[in-house]
């Protein structure tokens, strides 16, 4: 049931805050998620849901990792127990799951044109008395460019919205001082706007001596409060506030409210808000798997090391030989291995924070000077630059490396994360060349050759570990060869990219007869040579690898043996269908797609009886 505050005092809605937050460390304990942001962001989002109504005001949470107690505020308090667990809660925001979520969020800045949009849709249905856009963004979220095009247009437009800026990690600009929060504070009264709007209108009849003397007084106040980049692009700001004064903040936004036009709202918060332990800039408490409520102390994961360590080690190992070699990640410095190479390196790895596209050009122009850049980034967060990747790195066929980390089912993270598009999107550019380890051993030899190569590639692997496998051990990789890692009578093969090879040899370990196996390394180019050869031998080919379908793996072997005109060869994917994969355990989501060994197993017999 959702939850009517608009009655409530001060005292219960300070108390809510602290049942929001018990149920939030309740429940994140036992399944994991995002805890920081969204500890931090409790009074904002309880102050938002006292102001305004999310049934009609469009609430736009910016990636929307930090909206449980939104979530917890508007009828799904007993069934927040589900979050993030196949079939239960998203994440994120979600509009199938409530009328009150506006907009699926979870890729960052994004809010503010969401805004932008949303309030002119607003203005032409005629609706701006009754309705307005109210925005959270975090200061993260603010690197990307995309919030300042939206902001530009909205400064010029004014367009009325409110943006409240969730500023938890450091101010845009430092105050200086008492001075500053004075002058804040005094800026966020009615008093002082409707001053404002006096004074304009003053000097509005005593022509351009009166302007510009009023502006310069104007601007001399800005210079000493964080607020001047916003006011300078049209768009008016109250702050820095106490994020976490209930107070206040509904003050504020009601101030806002009734301005008429597009506000930001600077909220000062603290991460981790009410947990003691994750108070404060503590990375690792952003997001988190399940934990002692208690002592704050992890559970124990698998002792298997994660593709994301290997990559690591491969990239110290080739870094530490070569110092051309240089890389940059986009917020993700730990989350893609980055960390241990930005602080043994710290003027050839960088952090440009969410700003994938910049990303990828500026190591464009590094290879263009002699470098080989890593551009290590998370598959679905390369969707982001995907213009530049083609534009500014295929087109000059710059030796960039794209290191694609999460590829495949990413688990709880759900629909805007999992990592599914990135062989069908990067297939289809020039000269960009596609390979894939499947082990350790493997995943050294793939940077290896990287390392040298003199053409753009990327290279996909997992979240967490590797499938196991007794294969035999891989080779050096070279340019467009595969490895046949299995090889017998049947005319069944099985053909593995990445980690599709380990599910390939786990659906073989479910059968009672033989198959050959091919780990292929290569989707781009593929080795038409092995490929022409096994077609001799075997004529039902089964492809695994962690993709979708369109466009994926299998697509460009068929496109091959069609240009060969090879027709007694069937192919069969076992990729992803064309829809978006939800979240939720990795092997409960897997087993939904019906990729489980066993299913697998039982797939192949069933198709072998039709085939």
């Amino acid at each position: 049931m959702k939850k009517d505050i608009k009655s409530y005092s001060i005292e219960q809605l300070n108390q809510l805050c602290q049942d929001i937050r018990g149920r939030i460390l309740e429940v994140v304990s036992k399944n994991g998620g995002h805890l920081s942001s969204t500890l931090g962001a409790t009074e904002l989002i309880v102050a938002m849901h006292r102001v305004f109504d999310s049934s009609k005001d469009p609430f736009i949470f910016d990636v929307s990792h930090q909206a449980y107690a939104h979530k917890l505020l508007t009828g799904r308090w007993d069934e927040f127990d589900t979050l993030r667990e196949f079939g239960g809660l998203s994440g994120y925001t979600k509009p199938s799951e409530s009328e009150d979520d506006y907009f699926v969020a979870g890729h960052s800045s994004t809010s503010i044109s969401l805004g932008v949009g949303a309030a002119k849709a607003i203005a032409l249905k005629g609706e701006q008395d009754s309705r307005v856009p109210v925005i959270m963004i975090g200061d993260g979220s603010m690197t990307a460019g995309m919030v300042y095009e939206a902001l530009n247009e909205l400064g010029d437009r004014k367009y009325p919205m409110i943006i409240i800026l969730n500023d938890n990690e450091m101010s845009i600009a430092a105050p200086i001082g008492a001075l500053s929060r004075m002058l804040s504070s005094a800026m966020a009264s009615p008093f002082y706007q409707k001053f404002k709007k006096r004074t304009e209108n003053f000097v509005d009849n005593f022509g351009e001596g009166a302007r510009y003397i009023a502006k310069r007084l104007e601007e001399s106040l800005k210079l000493i409060t964080p607020g001047i980049i916003f006011e300078e692009m049209g768009v008016d700001y109250i702050g820095p506030v106490d994020g976490h004064d209930i107070k206040s903040l509904i003050e504020v936004l009601e101030l806002a409210k009734g301005m008429k036009k597009p506000v930001i709202i600077h909220a000062q918060t603290l991460k981790g808000k009410g947990y003691e332990i994750a108070e404060g800039k503590h990375e690792k408490w952003h997001g988190v798997g399940p934990f002692d409520l208690q002592s704050g102390e992890g559970f124990k994961k698998s002792p298997a090391k994660s593709a994301t360590q290997i990559y690591t080690e491969a990239l110290l190992h080739v870094a530490d030989k070569n110092e051309k070699i240089v890389g940059v990640t986009a917020a993700m410095p730990s989350g893609t291995g980055l960390s241990k190479l930005m602080e043994k390196y710290p003027t050839r790895f960088w952090d440009v924070a969410i700003a994938e596209q910049h990303a990828v050009t500026s190591m464009a122009a590094m290879a263009k000077e002699g470098f080989k850049p890593f551009c290590t980034i998370y598959s679905t967060f390369l969707q982001r630059g995907y213009d530049q990747v083609i534009h500014d790195v295929c087109l000059m066929d710059l030796p960039v490396v794209f290191a694609l980390d999460r590829a495949g089912i990413v688990g709880e993270d759900g629909e805007t994360h999992q990592g599914t598009f990135d062989i069908s999107f990067l297939r289809a550019i020039p000269n960009m060349t596609l390979l894939a380890p499947h082990d350790e051993k493997s995943f050294h030899q793939a940077v290896g050759f990287a390392s040298t190569y003199t053409h753009p590639c990327a290279i996909r692997y997992p979240r967490g570990s590797f499938i196991e496998t007794a294969l035999p051990e891989s080779l050096p990789f070279k340019a467009g060869k595969s490895q046949l890692m299995i090889s017998n009578a049947s005319d069944i093969l099985f053909i593995g990219y990445g980690n599709g090879v380990g599910r390939a040899y786990e659906t073989m370990q479910e059968l009672d007869f033989e198959v050959s196996l091919l780990d292929l390394r290569f989707v781009k180019p593929l080795d038409e040579e092995m490929l022409q050869a096994l077609t001799c031998k075997h004529k039902k080919w089964f492809v695994f690898s962690d993709s979708a379908k369109a466009g994926g793996v299998a697509s460009a072997i068929l496109e091959f043996l069609a240009e060969q005109s090879i027709l007694h060869v069937s192919v069969v994917s076992f990729e992803y269908e064309d829809s978006f994969i939800k979240h939720g355990n990795t092997t409960l989501v897997e087993e939904s797609l019906g990729i489980g060994p066993k299913q697998l197993a039982a797939r192949v017999k069933k198709l072998l009886g039709k085939l």
